[in-house]
């Protein structure tokens, strides 16, 4: 397909809104049932029937204890609940025993002993569990991560409770211990009406602006002094961006885990989120569901929306007052054109900030395990274009530069005319052995790396016929992995 053509193919494209992907199949509701005050029934005196114990008398009910011969631990328990109470009955469990219980709980080991008493129970219309054993369940217990009144509940569906307990420790670990005096607070805060705000709107402003707080100040107690400042910060906040705010937000280059904290607070605090068509549908989740979702991509040689057309779009959202996210894969300011959309939003005197993203040069330096200004061979890192307005190999490259044996090059959007770039860079010097990358996907699912040198890749890329956002690396930095790729390769090939 000739230039021409492929331009001709790009027009038409526009602006389009997308809804949420609807939510995937789930093995159980997570859901959080309220128990202060109620009676909960237990049967068994184990140390596992312990634990729950203590875990429903935390969450306020009056838990009634059977056990013919209750063991030390769940005595010493119910001596000392965390709160609620415990009363132990030294008999085992009758089916009366379950009238007018809010849930029961049985620690059983023995089928027609559990199968009895989950008839018992859904007879007297009562939930009911038997610890470890989810074929006797109507609902589970998950691990939990207790910030109270912040809780966090991790459930395997009874497949694989050491692997929620796990993910639990990793989110204690990720979870201060202030969380808990930050959240106590926000329920007394609530309750302060139309002190927070006349309309949704500014509410909203305010309880993102604690959330940004209490995740920033985690150690600290939040103040009545904290309250009046958020107060003051939200109505300011209200008043000068009436007009709507826009954030040019890096992606990063497609692995959700790469996006920033940042960049996923702008996310969450977004009425509308125009992005392009290589930001992965992982990253768009950390957007509020009530989002609106505009597909505005850009798809090399392929269908395309106009730039000024995605530069009117965002103007007129945020003249409209909407809180704006342009996403963009990889870093807005690194052959994002984010420059075109801060000039335009300069123009219409729209307020703007720009959060960094990871670029996929850094990813793919991280996956490839190189430094890229390797001091042995690298005196330079330089970042090129391969794709022009025109779709072609930019002119005003500096090709002395680029054949520079001792710079690191990295050419963006580089498969389509990466053989002419090949030809002008031998033409200028650059030996045709120097190494050279081409990584397609890079940090997706898909990621493909093809290690080979500068005079032999663009013909290896045709051959293997991978599409996807190419990135190019050149020089001497990437000697050593290229060489252990084909040392690989021939030691496969040579059999045993």
């Amino acid at each position: 397909m000739s230039i021409s053509n492929l331009e001709s193919s790009a027009i038409g494209r526009s602006p389009e809104e997308k809804r949420p992907a609807r939510m995937d199949a789930l093995a159980t509701l997570p859901i959080f049932f309220k128990l202060k005050g109620k009676r909960a029934v237990l049967a068994g005196g184990t140390e596992a029937a312990a634990w729950k114990a203590e875990l429903l008398a935390a969450a306020g009910a009056h838990v009634e204890v059977f056990a013919a011969d209750p063991s030390s631990e769940m005595l010493e328990i119910a001596a000392s609940p965390p709160a609620g109470a415990i009363t132990v009955h030294r008999r085992n469990w009758a089916p009366s025993d379950l009238e007018g219980a809010a849930i029961a709980i049985g620690a059983i080991t023995v089928d027609e002993e559990a199968a009895a008493f989950v008839a018992a129970a859904k007879a007297a219309g009562v939930p009911v569990n038997v610890v470890d054993r989810p074929a006797f369940c109507e609902f589970q217990f998950g691990a939990i991560v207790n910030r109270s009144p912040l809780v966090v509940a991790i459930s395997t569906d009874g497949g694989a409770p050491v692997f929620g307990q796990a993910i639990r420790s990793r989110l204690e670990a990720l979870l201060p211990a202030g969380f808990r005096r930050w959240a106590e607070a926000a329920k007394v805060w609530r309750q302060l009406g139309e002190r927070l705000g006349a309309d949704m709107s500014a509410r909203r402003r305010f309880w993102e602006l604690f959330a940004e707080r209490a995740l920033t100040n985690a150690d600290k107690p939040p103040l009545d002094s904290d309250l009046e400042d958020l107060i003051q910060l939200a109505k300011s906040s209200e008043k000068s961006t009436t007009m709507g705010f826009v954030s040019l937000v890096g992606a990063g280059p497609g692995d959700p885990e790469l996006l920033t904290l940042k960049a996923v607070r702008a996310l969450r605090a977004a009425d509308v989120v125009l992005y392009d068509d290589l930001v992965m549908p992982p990253v768009l989740e950390f957007s509020r569901r009530e989002a609106k979702r505009i597909l505005v991509g850009k798809t090399g040689y392929g269908p395309a929306c106009k730039q000024t057309e995605i530069n009117g779009l965002m103007v007129r959202l945020a003249l409209d007052g909407k809180r704006v996210v342009r996403l963009k894969s990889g870093d807005p300011m690194i052959f994002g054109r984010g420059g075109e959309e801060i000039d335009e939003l300069r123009a219409a005197g729209i307020p703007f900030d720009v959060i960094p993203g990871i670029s996929a040069i850094q990813a793919a330096a991280s996956k490839l395990r190189v430094s890229l200004t390797h001091r042995d061979h690298a005196k330079r890192l330089q970042l090129v274009t391969g794709h022009s307005r025109e779709g072609r190999l930019p002119e005003t490259l500096n090709w002395n530069a680029l054949a520079d044996r001792g710079a690191t090059t990295v050419v963006y959007m580089a498969q389509r005319t990466l053989s002419e770039l090949r030809g002008r860079l031998v033409a200028a010097g650059l030996p045709g052995a120097t190494p050279a990358v081409a990584m397609i996907g890079v940090s997706r699912d898909d990621e493909r790396v093809l290690l080979s040198t500068i005079d032999e890749l663009p013909d290896r890329l045709d051959e293997l016929g991978i599409a996807g956002p190419c990135l190019v690396l050149i020089g001497e930095v990437f000697r050593d992995v290229v060489a252990l790729s084909s040392l690989a390769a021939t030691s496969a090939g040579s059999g045993p």
